[in-house]
């Protein structure tokens, strides 16, 4: 019987260490802070000129009144696109009446294969009020995204059509 007492010890020293250990995750606060940066008088992120998916030349000033919500992005995002323009919608929902007064808007940063109807039916899932913009060309593209502080980059896949875009994930807010 003298070697059950030290594997005795042993056990009891595990459970105590484990238990100290659910013990004191609880003490700390570990909760995820919101992050932000505010531009207010930067020189970057002031406007944009771009087309919607019916056309239409777009600018801030014609979202005045409204809290606007600009997110670059791309319709086949397998992850943080579909992820933030839900989380917009439940917010513009959360919001009630006041949901009114946001205005989420879409840059695609993929505007070979984000077609005007491709953004509108993809819009469409989110919320009917979101605004798609689409850049007509690579060098319109590229100065908004230069305009905005917007990285992007194409990933190639394994067909010419399967590629994934490497992209920012922030929101730019406007009161």
């Amino acid at each position: 019987m003298p070697t059950l007492r030290p594997f005795l010890r042993l056990c009891a020293s595990l459970v105590l260490l484990l238990a100290s250990t659910v013990l004191l995750s609880g003490c700390f606060d570990n909760k995820p802070s919101f992050v932000s940066i505010d531009v207010t008088g930067a020189d970057y992120a002031r406007d944009f000129q771009l087309p919607d998916a019916d056309g239409r030349e777009r600018s801030l000033k014609d979202f005045a009144g409204k809290v606007v919500v600009v997110f670059f992005g791309y319709t086949q995002c397998p992850d943080v696109c579909p992820t933030t323009m839900n989380e917009l919608a439940e917010i513009r929902k959360l919001l009630g009446k006041d949901g009114d007064r946001l205005q989420g808007v879409f840059v695609t940063v993929d505007p070979q294969r984000d077609t005007p109807e491709v953004l509108k039916a993809y819009l469409g899932n989110f919320d009917p009020s979101f605004v798609a913009l689409r850049p007509t060309s690579p060098e319109q593209l590229a100065a908004t995204a230069k305009a905005f502080k917007i990285y992007y980059k194409q990933v190639e896949g394994r067909t010419d059509t399967s590629y994934t875009m490497d992209h920012s994930a922030g929101s730019y807010v406007y009161d």
